[in-house]
């Protein structure tokens, strides 16, 4: 496995991590994507280690908390093998201040976080949204204090736009605070605004991509083509509601194209898509995932193994 830097810090992470959105199955986006449980995790996990795949990511609110102890049982008795990357920021609860980057709100959802994972660490925390209603100053000096508290190690954002990005440095570095260094960010083949304005500050100001969805929301997994009616299978038929939008014609162009050049190179169309991401500037780590259908272990370690020897061109 390749490991690369996070951003413009000394920590390496695998090329290819993990995401445990998987894992809990519980309300209506998640127990469509999947429902693994503590035994089944312990067994994707143990196929991402033996392929070098180590740095797993989750969320707070990813199945209301059990994706994080799910992933806390599955890791028990290897913290010190495994990457552990989470988010929190989105509404956890039912009380007012159960939502934002106040310091109430990150220090109280870091210790819940802590313990649903049952580590004392955190790897890479990142913040799921930008807070327009509490000041930089505030978030940003809350997150340093956690890192020189030992609690987290590397701190990253999510769906933030460009300046709340660049406000969120430009505070860390008047203060000497600790800095982003991670964007978890979605970006593939049919959905490039990542490139837009987000690419070039993160160049700039060293932030490493951690990719979400590398395969369109499941459009380019090989099973749909131009002409036919999407797979019965297809989760799309479910969450379609909740992805990022591409029209039919431009998602056909693309998987024309990704058709065209696996045949060539006899490689698959979802190996064709995430090497092309695994190219791309910013990029240090590409997350992927996996179901609990009984077929779901046979294609993760022949995928895991296609990947590890994924040699393309160009």
């Amino acid at each position: 496995m390749e490991y690369r830097y996070l951003g413009r810090s000394g920590f390496k992470v695998p090329a290819l991590g993990f995401g445990a959105g998987t894992f809990g199955g519980k309300g209506p986006l998640f127990s469509a994507w999947g429902n693994t449980d503590v035994e089944q995790a312990k067994r994707l996990i143990d196929i991402c280690l033996d392929a070098g795949v180590n740095l797993f990511d989750s969320a707070d609110v990813y199945s209301d908390g059990a994706s994080e102890t799910i992933l806390g049982a599955a890791i028990k008795g290897r913290r010190d093998r495994v990457i552990v990357s989470t988010k929190l920021s989105l509404r956890s609860g039912e009380d007012a201040n159960d939502v934002g980057s106040s310091r109430h709100h990150l220090i109280r959802a870091t210790e819940r976080a802590l313990k649903r994972l049952d580590t004392d660490y955190i790897d890479v925390l990142q913040l799921h949204h930008f807070d327009a209603m509490t000041p930089v100053e505030e978030v940003m000096s809350t997150l340093d204090d956690l890192v020189r508290a030992g609690k987290v190690r590397y701190l990253g954002a999510s769906n933030f736009s460009g300046w709340q990005l660049m406000k969120s440095q430009s505070v860390a570095e008047r203060y000497g605070y600790a800095r982003f260094v991670a964007n978890q960010t979605y970006y593939s083949l049919v959905g490039r605004d990542y490139e837009w304005e987000l690419m070039p500050l993160g160049q700039d100001q060293g932030l490493g991509a951690l990719v979400w969805s590398p395969l369109g929301w499941g459009r380019l997994t090989g099973k749909i083509r131009r002409g036919q009616p999407l797979p019965a299978s297809s989760r799309l038929h479910e969450t379609e509601g909740f992805a990022p939008p591409v029209s039919n014609e431009r998602l056909y162009r693309v998987l024309d194209v990704l058709f065209e050049i696996a045949d060539e190179v006899g490689k698959s169309v979802p190996q064709v898509a995430i090497n092309w991401l695994l190219r791309r500037p910013t990029v240090s780590s590409v997350l992927m995932g996996a179901g609990t259908k009984p077929s779901c272990s046979r294609i993760s370690v022949r995928l895991a193994g296609a990947l590890m020897s994924l040699r393309l061109h160009g």
